[in-house]
């Protein structure tokens, strides 16, 4: 009598512990995914990171308990690995300030290598299956790669700040904390330049000497920003206008100022204008953020969009995303500004300070709302339409009505970032820093163009 052979019991083992390997690999990914995206999304870096560490663990606990439940491959070091990534997730929660140490950057790649290795040395142990060269060993290499891709970042950032040493001052603002100022040329009114978000001090590197050759310049790193040292606390705009009003002060760099601001620059610009309008002789806004930019078609959603990608650059750039991201973004600046523009940009401790302004931005809008009037004061408004947003000429050309003493350029062939960072356009922004500097000198009406 013919007997059908059953099937191999360790076959049938084999299938099941390698659906079960892709089932809670693919667990976690997809809760990262969610986590980060949907649920944490915007968050600051210590949740997002945390947020992928615990769904990681959680998918390293699944593989786990299933296989020692389905399979007779039990993968005990997932176990493991699960705990000490719920442990790393878990300290990231509780102690927030941790990704701003410097330990941090030292210590997280080699532990992150080390688990790499002793995952793969317990896996060739336990795990018996065509899944574990086909996609465990190169998900192992891609983080071990992760891990060799931090370390690189941290000590190419030790090396930049030794291959551009700062130019300007640090100035004590109070209880210590210091923010970064360099002012050049001289004669009154000072010219402040505020730059847009995330921008250092060096994307001035056009229009600073260039308007510095007819009066002083000064250009400044907001609070976590370049050289200047962190704000104990998140900033609004109001907050930045006390800090760079505190600056100046400290500085003893003499007022009324000429306040230029680009980009959100503007919206700083205006807040100051409203705080302290003893001390502001006129204004400049260089295609400056609008405190009504929310009513503009899709750009809430741009904002919304922007603002939970941009939680997840802290995370990313200390692998050295930043570093590939940003080679070649400021190309058009001079050589040495570009080159700092880069090294900045490159760290998650930029990336951090970056997300934290975008997210205030919707706050920092409201607060520029403020500035109802400047009087008779000059102000001079430039507008890139070059790429501009729909409805972003309509609401540009509301902007004059704030001063009785008012001139509007608008530039059909410059964009928002070619305004300050190619020579050609930022050439436009320095002449009309001077036409308001002359009437502030002169105290006649700005000229009409």
């Amino acid at each position: 009598m013919m007997t059908t052979p059953e099937p191999s019991t360790s076959s049938a083992s084999t299938r099941n512990i390698a659906w079960i390997v892709l089932v809670s690999l693919l667990a976690a990914v997809l809760l990262s995914i969610v986590l980060v995206i949907v649920v944490f999304g915007g968050a600051r870096e210590n949740v997002i990171s945390a947020a992928v560490l615990l769904a990681f663990a959680a998918g390293a606990g699944l593989l786990g308990v299933l296989s020692a439940r389905r399979s007779d491959q039990p993968q005990r070091w997932a176990l493991i690995a699960a705990g000490w990534l719920a442990l790393a997730g878990t300290i990231l929660v509780i102690w927030p300030g941790v990704v701003e140490t410097a330990a941090i950057a030292w210590v997280a790649p080699v532990l992150l290598l080390a688990l790499v290795v002793w995952m793969t040395l317990r896996v060739r142990r336990e795990l018996h299956s065509r899944i574990r060269p086909w996609l465990i060993y190169p998900v192992f290499a891609l983080i071990a790669c992760a891990a060799l891709a931090a370390g690189y970042e941290t000590v190419q950032e030790s090396l930049d700040r030794r291959a551009h040493p700062m130019h300007g001052q640090l100035i004590d603002v109070g209880g210590g904390r210091r923010l970064y100022l360099s002012c050049t040329g001289s004669g009154s009114p000072t010219v402040i330049l505020v730059q847009g978000a995330g921008e250092p001090s060096s994307i001035w590197a056009w229009i600073a000497p260039d308007v510095a050759r007819d009066t002083r310049v000064c250009v400044y790193d907001r609070a976590g920003r370049g050289w200047s040292d962190p704000a104990p606390s998140h900033q609004d705009g109001i907050a930045i206008a006390a800090d760079l009003n505190a600056l100046l002060t400290a500085a003893h760099e003499p007022s009324p100022y000429v306040v230029v601001g680009h980009s959100f620059g503007g919206l700083y610009t205006r807040a100051f204008a409203a705080r302290y309008p003893n001390q502001t002789a006129g204004v400049v806004l260089l295609d400056g953020s609008d405190p009504h930019q929310f009513t503009l078609p899709g750009y809430p959603i741009f904002y919304e969009g922007y603002r939970r990608v941009s939680a997840l650059f802290p995370s990313l750039a200390r692998f050295g995303i930043g570093r590939l991201t940003y080679r070649s973004q400021y190309d058009d600046l001079p050589t040495e500004a570009s080159a700092e523009q880069y090294m900045f940009w490159c760290t998650a401790r930029h990336a951090r300070s970056f997300r934290d302004e975008w997210a205030a931005a919707p706050l920092a809008m409201r607060q520029a709302g403020s500035l109802v009037t400047l009087g008779n004061r000059p102000l001079m408004v430039v507008t890139a339409l070059k790429d501009a947003q729909e409805g972003w000429a309509a609401l540009q050309g509301q902007v004059p009505k704030l001063s009785s003493n008012s001139s509007h350029w608008s530039l059909a062939t410059t964009s928002h970032s070619s305004l300050i960072e190619d020579k050609a356009d930022a050439a436009f922004a320095s002449q009309a820093i001077r036409e308001v500097v002359t009437a502030v000198r002169t105290s006649k009406p700005l000229p009409r163009h």
